[in-house]
């Protein structure tokens, strides 16, 4: 705050300097009063002197009269200028008043109208926070000075989730539905506060929430791994390995979590008794690239989905990978371990059909370009080359 004062400072001083520019000017104020005074004083003498000379009779009765118009002419003239003078002069006390008042007038109407907490706060965002407790009282205090903001209350319920505090998150994400709307991921992570609030007990509200969810975004992530976990807790371990699968096919390569969920899917099949390595069967590759034509047209972190579908059955893809578009051109491989669905494999239909989308927003049934295959085998074992090079009109 020390710059902005200073500022201030320097501001008020250029106020001031404006108004004691007067006082300033005061001495030659003075000096113009006193000449005033020695002219009206020099001008009585000079009548004196004419009266005098008339009662001697070396002057007749017109010159005299005339001697004294003369007197009288430079006297008012001498008096015109001086007063011309000092009316463009301010007297001493309003200045000295103004600039007195100014600085104080000026705190009271910042205090009152001003933004000094706004700029504190900003200034406490720029610093970077030394641990979770400076983070997480920086975001209360923010949503305590601007509650309409959904992206305080979001962030402050994943910062709750962080420190294990999820029932206090779980307020947090309600906040920010009440105020964004219900946004499939809000609703996610608002289910998944609430479950672990619950001590992992599954509710209608928490089947609710991850429902509405999966209906406006198919692939939103949290509502698919809380459906896997809650899932695997409830020992019904085929539906767990469905939804992590679901979520490993939209998850990037490079994506840190994407382990952590073969790994429990892993740990769900042998519960099942069956066999973790994934079977050979059913498996496409496929090399990805973009038309040269679209690559001014698209940015790096825009997502890739590269999918096989059915020919011939279900309009949800049979197996998915994803990328970016910093990672074209890539080749990916495409088999029955990226199933969304585990009844819904690749090596369970004959003819597939290949499908590249760009999707600026994320999302996986809608995008901006698309690349499609012609029809081929599943057991198709030589690489197919895909070229995103069409305008996505419509999700397919």
């Amino acid at each position: 705050m020390i710059d902005f004062w200073l500022s201030a400072g320097l501001l008020l001083l250029a106020a001031v300097g404006f108004l004691l520019v007067p006082l300033l000017r005061g001495r030659k104020a003075q000096a113009e009063e006193d000449r005033t005074a020695l002219n009206v004083s020099l001008y009585q003498e000079r009548l004196q002197e004419l009266e005098g000379q008339r009662q001697a009779g070396t002057l007749s009765d017109a010159q005299w009269r005339a001697g004294c118009d003369e007197a009288a002419r430079e006297l008012l003239a001498d008096t015109e200028q001086a007063s011309k003078a000092r009316g463009t002069v301010l007297g001493r006390r309003v200045p000295i008043a103004a600039a007195l008042l100014m600085p104080l007038l000026g705190y009271g109407l910042y205090l009152h109208w001003g933004a000094i907490d706004q700029v504190e706060q900003a200034r406490t965002f720029a610093e970077q926070p030394r641990s979770i407790e400076e983070m997480t009282a920086r975001l209360e205090a923010r949503v305590q000075s601007d509650p309409e903001s959904a992206e305080g209350w979001y962030f402050l319920g994943r910062t709750y989730m962080a420190q294990d505090r999820a029932g206090e998150a779980a307020k947090a994400f309600e906040r920010a539905v009440g105020i964004a709307g219900r946004q499939p991921e809000l609703l996610g992570q608002w289910a998944q506060a609430l479950y672990f609030a619950g001590d992992k007990q599954w509710s209608e509200q928490l089947q609710a929430l991850t429902d509405e969810a999966l209906q406006a975004e198919p692939a939103e992530v949290t509502s698919l791994g809380l459906l896997g976990i809650a899932a695997y807790e409830e020992q019904r371990f085929q539906d767990a390995i469905g939804f992590w699968q679901r979520l490993v096919a939209v998850l990037p390569e490079q994506d840190p979590s994407r382990q952590a969920i073969e790994s429990g899917i892993a740990r769900a099949r042998e519960r099942l008794g069956e066999p973790t390595a994934p079977a050979a069967a059913g498996q496409l590759t496929v090399r990805v690239d973009l038309a040269a034509a679209l690559k001014d047209k698209v940015q790096p972190g825009d997502s890739v989905f590269v999918f096989a579908r059915a020919l011939s059955g279900p309009p949800m893809p049979l197996a998915v990978k994803r990328l970016t578009v910093a990672d074209l051109p890539a080749e990916v491989s495409l088999s029955d371990s990226d199933a969304m669905m585990p009844q819904l494999k690749l090596s369970g239909f004959e003819r597939v059909q290949l499908v590249a989308r760009v999707s600026r927003s994320g999302t996986a049934t809608a995008g901006e370009w698309i690349g499609r295959s012609e029809p081929l085998a599943s057991a198709t074992r030589e690489p197919q080359q895909l070229t995103i090079d069409s305008a996505d009109g419509q999700a397919q």
